[in-house]
């Protein structure tokens, strides 16, 4: 937690609800925040829910996690070593929840103590050169002297190579699948090496095997946890790049490796350094633009729930809920837009978009849009 932030700590109960409401049909990491302020904690929202999907014009209601799955998936998290830990609290990362989208639980397995450090990604080609292995050891080893832990996706080539190099000193692995479903499988061995003195991190739940979808989801994780991201290598079009993006969203600094304009894995690196992204060629390059900014927190985005009175105030007249729904379509708007047009208050429009949001007929996307589906 942030420096005079006192850290929260969930009841057992309130975090049956907490991951009740997570794993529920419709409910994404921004509806998640959007219906603990609105109802005020999430055994009140869980209750809200078929409600909520009728009025957004649902044909059915939405699945709700049970109490005894939620117990289930914590006595097993637990058996496997892992733990559920809730935004706001002392082990969750100070920077992960500062992003719009923070997954309300993640499941960490192995050395907590790492995510007390300053974290500095790095990712790249899962098919890397031999020189690309190279410079993420050197950039690693020089990190680590620096006092860094180093945060990649587990994945193979320079993810590998970064988790490798950072071993002994502290290493966060980003999982796009659940604590017992690793991907790729061969790096089993890896993990199990990475967690004396790193971790394992992640929002999906056991036995969750992941798909492609799954892995840009993951890599806005890999980003928010650090204080910067270094490309090694990418081609055009990659998952490394999606991470360079991401981290731009979340206001994270981008740093990239440049290669040979005649090695396709250096296109998308050296098209990030035309964009703007810092060009690294030793950890030193990182390092100076980092340390300035390493005691400059921003306050964390903490669920606020909102009184009784303001919550009865949300409820929309049929008319309001009418124009509002117009107003949408496919192309994504801002909710600034919505309010501003339809003349509603900014909590009836929040309203009205949680009601379609649970029927499943609204998509959340970065920056304050939404759309129709």
């Amino acid at each position: 937690m942030n420096e005079g932030t006192e850290a929260i700590r969930l009841t057992d109960e309130q975090r049956i609800d907490w991951l009740r409401l997570i794993r529920s049909q419709n409910v994404g990491p921004r509806t998640f925040r959007a219906l603990i302020n609105q109802f005020g904690g999430a055994r009140a929202a869980l209750d809200a829910l078929p409600a909520l999907a009728r009025r957004g014009g649902g044909g059915a209601s939405p699945k709700i996690y049970s109490r005894e799955e939620a117990e289930r998936e914590i006595a097993a998290t637990r058996k496997l070593g892992a733990g559920l830990v809730a935004v706001g609290e002392a082990d969750y990362p100070r920077r992960l929840q500062m992003i719009d989208d923070a997954p309300p639980l993640i499941a960490i397995r192995g050395y907590a103590g790492v995510l007390a450090m300053p974290q500095v990604a790095i990712v790249g080609s899962r098919n890397a050169s031999a020189a690309g292995a190279k410079i993420t050891q050197r950039l690693v080893h020089g990190l680590c002297e620096a006092g860094f832990a180093i945060v990649s996706g587990l994945a193979r080539g320079i993810d590998a190579a970064a988790h490798r190099a950072s071993l002994a000193t502290g290493t966060v692995a980003v999982l796009a699948g659940g604590q017992d479903c690793i991907y790729p499988p061969e790096h089993v061995e890896l993990l199990e090496a990475i967690l004396p003195a790193g971790l394992a991190l992640t929002e999906m739940p056991l036995g969750w095997e992941p798909r492609a979808r799954d892995f840009p989801r993951r890599n806005r994780l890999i980003s928010g946890l650090s204080l910067g991201v270094v490309i090694v290598e990418a081609a055009k079009r990659s998952g490394s790049l999606i991470t360079a993006r991401l981290a731009l969203e979340q206001g994270r600094e981008v740093f990239a490796v440049p290669g040979s304009p005649l090695d396709p894995r250096a296109e998308g690196t050296n098209g990030l350094i035309k964009q703007g992204a810092t060009p690294v060629t030793e950890a030193a390059d990182i390092v100076s633009v980092l340390q300035p900014i390493m005691g400059m927190e921003l306050p964390a985005r903490e669920p606020e729930p909102e009184d009784e009175e303001a919550m009865h105030k949300a409820e929309p007249a049929p008319d309001e809920r009418s124009r509002i729904v117009a107003l949408l379509s496919p192309t994504p708007v801002l909710i600034d837009d919505l309010i501003r047009l339809s003349q509603s208050s900014p909590r009836v429009v929040r309203m009205v978009l949680l009601e379609l949001e649970i029927a499943g007929r609204l998509e959340r996307h970065g920056g304050g849009l939404v759309s129709l589906i």
